[in-house]
């Protein structure tokens, strides 16, 4: 029951309840380790009996640090972020960390709102997404002086594009892209098409439609302005991106989508058009998501390990909090696999 006259238990009331000093209470909460145990134990037991909840920012204050990590994703309407969100979530709460995470829905106007609102609240460090971002943000990153880490890329790809140098840890875009069109040039496919993202602020986008795009000319294929159709990442996107690609001639006989939902969702429209997958068309995906395996033909696609990438920037992040040494770059490894959406270009 609470004995507090003010109607909220104080650090104080916890004190005089297990007989200690404020500065025994406040040890107890942030360095449990140099409290003996009897007076460890009183003071926990005096905390549950009153419901004492220590004050965050007075924490922050006393710590140097909030035990909070912010993250701004594209969306959260996609499975694939949401895969590496709990990635992050579940390892920075193992040590202690509560993860904070806003979207933007692809607005670099909004992303910096975003960072401003999670600034205010003194995480302790940042995650974003991609190596595109408006120089408000980089503004106010630089001014905050708190660890940035760059997901989703890979340091060959933002170089062109960071004006400010923070560790990344990604995949590798450009490859996506390289290991789709060398998979469906193998089949014999000498028409494509692509159904993309939309690539304005989204350099991932952009860079996986490079990828496809230079390994098609490398193999002597040119990948027609007519033949890339934008889209947002959605099923919708994907039936209207490949209905499109289906009117042109010479129509494609492959088509690479920029994530596994548009190649789904192009898949859903060429069986309500009728047209045999793969005899007469073969799809390609990005990102291996669960479904891809589960429906019928199974999706082929690019696989990427999302969760793992949540996991690898977490512990990136804490083990940076721990030393004030920002963590090498990571590029983590990537594979085509193989299913019943891709096959030989028909005669």
């Amino acid at each position: 029951m609470n004995d507090s006259t003010e109607g909220r238990p104080r650090l104080s009331d916890v004190a005089a309840l297990a007989g200690v000093s404020t500065a025994t209470v406040s040890r107890t909460l942030s360095n449990p380790d140099k409290v003996k145990g009897d007076t460890r134990d009183r003071i926990m037991q005096a905390i549950a009996q009153l419901g004492y909840v220590p004050d965050g920012a007075a924490r922050a204050l006393a710590l140097g640090r909030a035990r909070m990590v912010g993250a701004i994703v594209p969306t959260l309407d996609n499975a694939i972020f949401a895969r590496a969100v709990q990635g992050l979530q579940s390892t920075l709460s193992g040590a202690g960390y509560q993860l904070l995470i806003s979207a933007h829905e692809y607005s670099l106007a909004s992303e910096t709102e975003a960072t401003r609102a999670l600034l205010e609240r003194a995480v302790d460090a940042l995650v974003l997404v991609g190596a595109e971002h408006a120089h408000e943000t980089w503004d106010m990153v630089r001014a905050s002086r708190i660890p940035v880490l760059i997901t989703w890329t890979n340091a060959a790809a933002a170089s062109e594009i960071l004006t400010t140098t923070a560790p990344l840890i990604g995949f590798d875009n450009r490859l996506i892209g390289t290991l789709a069109a060398e998979h469906l040039l193998s089949l014999g496919h000498t028409t494509f098409g692509m159904i993309s993202g939309m690539t304005r602020y989204n350099d991932r986008a952009r860079h996986r439609l490079n990828g496809f795009r230079t390994a098609l000319a490398d193999a002597g294929v040119r990948l027609p302005d007519a033949n890339v159709i934008e889209q947002p990442f959605d099923f919708d996107g994907g039936r209207a991106g490949l209905k499109h690609l289906m009117q042109l001639r010479p129509r494609p006989t492959a088509v690479f989508c920029g994530n596994d939902v548009l190649a789904l969702g192009a898949l859903f429209e060429a069986q309500s058009l009728n047209i045999r997958i793969p005899e007469q068309l073969s799809i390609v995906g990005c990102d291996n998501l669960p479904i891809s395996s589960q429906i019928t033909p199974g999706l082929s696609t690019v696989l990427l390990p999302t969760y793992e990438l949540g996991q690898r920037a977490a512990l990136a992040l804490l083990d940076w909090l721990d030393t004030q040494r920002p963590p090498a770059d990571v590029c983590l490894p990537i594979e085509l696999v193989v299913r019943g959406t891709s096959g030989p270009a028909p005669a």
